[in-house]
């Protein structure tokens, strides 16, 4: 099986600086080309340092794209965490409405990019941390969904995270880049769902 974490992770600020020009090289990388344009040499090409230094932190390109995915779903944690607290003392309506906004602003940050880890996910073995967050995201959903006293809050978070992925998914496939029209159709949808 192939190896997906860092080899090791940077103590000092140039290991740190090398450690984040391999990651935004390989996001650029596959910002531009996708996932068939990634190789371990054209990242440290890309970031300017050797296939040796490269090698030091990371075993395989799998093991970038991963960290990447670690950190896209921390991202957006962090956004939901926010969308959690400007939704405090709104109606569940308006709460649909931040919680989506929350949840899409990843897309909006870098787009491609986002699409393509998202693909790369499925393809990779998911590790403990990245199962963590997601479980993390899982559970700021349902608290929000139990403060307004919605049924089945487990299905329901469960069903809205599905929808909204599913729905932002087959728009960015499609081509959209009108987030703020994306974003209105997948809070009517998420509304819908709740019935409000």
């Amino acid at each position: 099986m192939t190896e997906i974490s860092p080899r090791k992770i940077p103590r000092q600020r140039r290991s740190a600086a090398t450690y984040e020009a391999i990651l935004e090289a390989a996001a650029r990388i596959l910002e531009a080309g996708g996932p068939e344009a990634l190789t371990t040499n054209h990242v440290a090409e890309r970031a300017g340092v050797s296939i040796g230094s490269l090698y030091q932190y990371f075993p395989s390109k799998s093991a970038i794209q991963a960290e990447l995915i670690r950190r896209l779903r921390r991202r957006m944690l962090e956004d939901l965490r926010a969308g959690v607290a400007a939704s405090r003392g709104l109606d569940l309506a308006e709460t649909a409405d931040c919680l989506v906004r929350a949840s899409m602003r990843h897309h909006a940050n870098r787009p491609e990019l986002a699409r393509v880890l998202e693909f790369l996910e499925q393809t990779l073995p998911l590790d403990a941390e990245t199962a963590e967050v997601k479980a993390q995201i899982q559970a700021e959903i349902v608290a929000v969904l139990a403060l307004h006293g919605v049924a089945e809050i487990e299905t329901a978070a469960f069903d809205l995270s599905a929808l909204t992925k599913g729905m932002v998914e087959a728009a960015v496939q499609a081509g959209e880049q009108d987030y703020e029209a994306l974003a209105a159709r997948v809070s009517r949808a998420a509304r819908g769902y709740l019935g409000v």
